[in-house]
């Protein structure tokens, strides 16, 4: 799948946003991706997942490991896809944990997988969450990596779509995007 035909999907499916947005970040941006929309599609869900999966299954990961929320669909997917255990990290008391009995073994290969990354927090919280356990971070896949490849990890990281989306920090916004009220279309 290229690039283009992601977006497509993206702009079939009303998940590319345009307006005023402040993302998980802090920061502002003029477009939003919400995955959400675009995954609630069972069809454009396995389109999407198998495309990622293709792009990871080099990674000899056992375990797909997924940030709650946005991860979800998407990670589990790309598990299905590759014949994987899936399992994710959630909020709580503000960061992200391992809970519900999952369990990683010391040097268990696992890849992380996101829906969208701005400024990697969430996999980087992850990717810790791994690593303090003794498992082997082999990769990272994401649908939509909005720093253009920019953010790096560490381990081998791919996506679907790779853009470079213009963000701004909240106390220099551009006039115009001033002038539109922002909304926070994601989850806090």
């Amino acid at each position: 799948m290229t690039t283009e035909q992601a977006l497509q999907i993206f702009r079939e499916t009303g998940a590319l946003l345009e307006g005023h947005f402040v993302l998980r970040s802090g920061l502002h941006s003029r477009q939003f991706f919400q995955c959400a929309l675009a995954l609630q599609q069972m069809p454009v869900v396995e389109k999407l997942g198998a495309a990622l999966a293709q792009r990871l299954k080099q990674a000899g990961a056992v375990t797909v490991v997924s940030p709650a929320m946005g991860g979800l669909v998407i990670g589990q997917e790309v598990a299905r896809q590759l014949g994987l255990r899936f399992i994710f990290v959630e909020k709580e008391e503000g960061r992200l944990v391992l809970r519900r009995g999952f369990q990683i073994k010391p040097g268990e290969k696992i890849l992380v997988v996101e829906d969208v990354v701005t400024k990697g927090g969430r996999v980087q919280e992850t990717l810790d969450i791994v690593r303090s356990l003794g498992g082997m971070v082999v990769g990272v896949g994401m649908l939509v990596d909005r720093s253009n490849g920019t953010v790096q990890f560490g381990v081998p990281t791919s996506s679907l779509i790779s853009l470079a989306v213009e963000t701004f920090d909240p106390g220099h916004l551009p006039p115009d995007l001033a002038q539109i009220p922002a909304i926070k279309p994601g989850s806090k």
